[in-house]
């Protein structure tokens, strides 16, 4: 099996090390407009209150980074994501996974961010790997990886790995090495296929035995259109974790998967003597 690499991901202050080692680091996912319509109305009118609140929600919660998309109906993307990553910064010193489709809005945040970002995302389509992987190189960033191309998303596990492949070797010719690429095997709903789960899952189990590269997912779309998505969600990210994903997109707000990801951490050998395990249910008990 391939050595496992390690990507590092930091703000001007705090470094976090992703690597199969150590702790699952979660991508706190909440500061997104889509399906929220509080939060779109504030970044519509230029207010950043609850992107302050949920970025400080979630790192009490257990995110190690903070995902800032900005994609506001009608609204000019480039400033308002480097007014939502300013807002982000002021409350929290965690590093920041810039969330863009638009390649001006991205290489505007990454001119104004400190650190290492992780970008989200490069996919397999020609237009996007030409416009994200200089950005990549140009700002020393790490990027998601997302395993899909011009014709979409692949049905199988084989052919999303083999887009893999094709990143891996677009960013080598850039000089961009393999430990800054987070392959994001994409799950997609098991209320539309009841194969999706092993589909994902089998995907990160050869990405990472042929290229030992981290992985994330946004893991909760997994269960979208069925019934108590929180069990879903954490039975499948610890399931995910045991294959070889280091870094989901989840929201640690939902005890279940914060739970799901501790106790498999603790099963596999990453929290020494339970000391997380512990530290959390203890917190958990104080608050109750």
């Amino acid at each position: 099996m391939t050595e496992n690499l390690k990507t590092i991901v930091s703000s001007e202050t705090k470094t976090v090390e992703i690597h199969r080692s150590k702790p699952t680091v979660i991508i706190g996912e909440r500061i997104n407009p889509t399906g929220r319509k509080s939060l779109l109305a504030e970044l519509k009118a230029g207010v950043f209150d609850i992107v302050k609140r949920d970025a400080v929600a979630q790192v009490e919660a257990g995110a190690a980074i903070i995902d800032v998309n900005a994609g506001v109906p009608g609204v000019d993307e480039e400033p308002i994501l480097r007014d939502m990553m300013q807002a982000v910064m002021e409350v929290t010193d965690a590093p920041l996974c810039i969330d863009t489709a638009d390649s001006t809005a991205l290489e505007s945040a990454l001119s104004i961010y400190k650190g290492k970002a992780l970008i989200n995302s490069v996919n397999g389509e020609e237009e996007r790997l030409e416009a994200v992987l200089p950005l990549v190189k140009e700002y020393d960033a790490s990027v998601i990886a997302l395993c899909m191309d011009d014709e979409g998303i692949p049905p199988t596990a084989e052919d999303r790995f083999r887009i893999a492949a094709k990143m891996v070797e677009r960013a080598d010719k850039l000089g961009i090495s393999a430990e800054r690429l987070v392959f994001d095997p994409l799950a997609l709903t098991m209320g539309s296929d009841h194969n999706a789960g092993m589909i994902a899952i089998n995907t990160i189990r050869m990405i990472v035995e042929e290229f030992g590269t981290n992985i994330t997912m946004g893991a909760s779309n997994i269960s979208f259109g069925l019934p108590n998505r929180p069990i879903i969600n954490a039975t499948f990210i610890a399931m995910s974790i045991l294959a070889g994903l280091t870094c989901p997109i989840t929201n640690p707000l939902e005890e279940e998967v914060n739970l799901g990801i501790q106790a498999a951490d603790l099963v596999m050998a990453r929290d020494e003597f339970g000391m997380n395990w512990i530290k959390s249910y203890r917190a958990r008990v104080k608050k109750s």
